[in-house]
């Protein structure tokens, strides 16, 4: 008899998982699977699938070299769920029990709660010591309070690291500084790069595995753009923190065609895989700082994202999972149009967000939220849709981060739980942060008109078509007051410009 069978998931690739807490590496056995049920469960974009089981191969032989016996499945061998897996590594090596780190993933979850009985053997799931608030304590917060506001939860997570802490006051007298990170972008932007991915002979192998085995998923799989490894990861941060950090926090919300990358950290992926530890990431930023390398206004806005929203919006979905994913608060209905699979509209600013998203697998959080997901809102797409496209063609999507990010901050599908107002916008705000207008079929000023955007007319239809809920919020008194003056021909005139472009959506 072994001792412990520990199942490490392929988002778990961490040498400091709590999984691995106390274990004896000459008595328990690692258990590591590529299953099917896990590849199919959305349509992964071809990167995400390449980027997760070339990092989870590549993670195999740094537990191997660190003493581990790891008992590991290639996707080949057909293994079709993760109890499947279990269950045939049970009968190899009679262990006491099964260890694994809790899931991600409400799905996997409830799966897990019957493999003590389907298994016939203990399963101990530890908390994911990944994260710096764990769910009991996340629903200690949130207990008895009528709104749960990311501003005072993040000042929370300030005090328990000390990050950017003078005292118990904040660095700089202020706790945030988003007022300074809205700058449009500028054409002579100099933007970084970063490092190309990955490229050695297990991630090719895999690449090609791949393209062979899932033709039809969403995405382009070449060039392929990630690292697999936790140096290639550690050498991206490292990229990160001396080319894109200073000027992160101004350019944060800016977008430039054919520039996918920005000023962006493009570390979620190795984040949310455990490549990356989080908090490491946010002390090596606020160090920067303190060698004057990077301003205050940058650093507390990246590391806001990392233990403000990221913790945030994971306790959000542990507390109102199970049935989170089926909030509809707006009602919406409508399909996808065909182009967020294709990228092929007229309107320039969805057609470069979508056509970078099959390219890379990336679009970073400004045109996930005001491009793809603000068109979504203002066209009454059904949030379920939305939320299934979001978490197949993101190569960090993860249904923790995604659907609250999805259902709630871009869909305002929990009636205003998570964000007080809807992230709607009509086509002047894509023409201040970005350069996406120009060259345009169509033009950002005109309302209505063969040539005006389409986001204009839409955007009045929305608050046209919500306005009773509207009068109920503070926030959307501003927008509804000057849809309540328009003259009665120009509102009809609007909503039938949103009509016609309704209509004409390709299914």
């Amino acid at each position: 008899m072994t001792g412990n069978l520990i199942l490490i998931l392929g988002d778990q690739l961490s040498p400091r998982i709590s999984a691995l807490d106390g274990a004896d590496p000459r008595r328990d056995i690692v258990l590591m699977a590529e299953v099917r049920a896990e590849a199919i469960y959305a349509d992964h974009h071809k990167q995400k699938l390449a980027l997760v089981f070339a990092a989870m191969r590549h993670f195999v032989g740094e537990l191997r070299a660190a003493g581990w016996r790891v008992d590991y499945h290639r996707l080949e061998e057909g293994l079709p769920d993760l109890e499947a897996a279990l269950a045939a590594a049970i009968a190899r090596h009679s262990p006491r029990q099964v260890i694994v780190t809790e899931p991600g993933e409400w799905r996997l979850w409830q799966v897990m709660q019957d493999w003590p009985r389907r298994l016939g053997l203990p399963v101990n799931i530890r908390d994911d010591g990944r994260f710096l608030c764990s769910r009991d304590e996340f629903a200690r917060w949130a207990g008895g309070r009528k709104t749960l506001v990311m501003e005072h939860f993040y000042r929370l997570m300030r005090r328990k690291t000390g990050l950017l802490m003078a005292g118990n006051e904040p660095a700089g007298g202020r706790w945030n500084f988003d007022t300074e990170n809205r700058a449009p972008p500028r054409d002579s932007l100099f933007l970084p790069s970063p490092p190309p991915g990955a490229d050695d002979p297990v991630t090719t192998g895999v690449l090609a595995m791949v393209a062979r085995d899932f033709p039809d998923h969403f995405g382009q799989l070449h060039p392929f753009r990630w690292q697999v490894t936790r140096t290639g990861a550690e050498a991206a941060r490292d990229a990160f923190l001396r080319d894109g950090l200073p000027l992160f926090g101004r350019y944060q919300d800016a977008m430039l065609a054919d520039r996918p990358w920005m000023y962006h950290a493009i570390l979620s992926p190795y984040l949310n895989l455990g490549l990356l530890d989080p908090l490491d990431l946010c002390r090596r930023a606020e160090a920067e700082w303190h060698a004057g390398r990077a301003p205050l206004e940058a650093v507390e806005g990246f590391i806001r994202q990392i233990i403000g929203w990221r913790e945030y919006v994971r306790g959000v979905y542990w507390l109102r999972m199970p049935g989170y994913d089926t909030e509809n608060a707006l009602g919406g209905t409508r399909p996808l149009p065909a182009f967020y699979w294709t990228g092929r509209t007229d309107m320039r600013c969805l057609a470069q967000v979508i056509g970078q998203t099959l390219a890379t697998g990336y679009a970073h959080h400004i045109q996930r939220l005001m491009i793809t997901g603000t068109y979504a809102l203002l066209i009454g797409a059904d949030p379920a849709a939305v939320h299934r496209w979001y978490l197949g063609v993101y190569v960090d999507a993860y249904e923790w981060v995604e659907l609250p990010n999805t259902l709630g901050m871009s869909q305002h599908a929990d009636g205003g739980f998570l964000a007080t107002k809807p992230y709607a916008a009509s086509a002047n705000y894509i023409d201040r942060m970005s350069d996406y207008c120009r060259g345009c079929a169509f033009d950002p000023k005109a309302r209505t008109g063969q040539a005006a955007c389409p986001w204009n007319a839409l955007y009045w239809d929305f608050i046209a078509r919500h306005a009773d809920r509207w009068a109920r919020n503070p926030r959307m008194a501003m927008p509804l007051r000057s849809w309540n003056a328009k003259p009665a021909a120009e509102q009809a005139e609007l909503r039938a410009a949103a009509a016609a472009h309704l209509a004409a959506l390709p299914g």
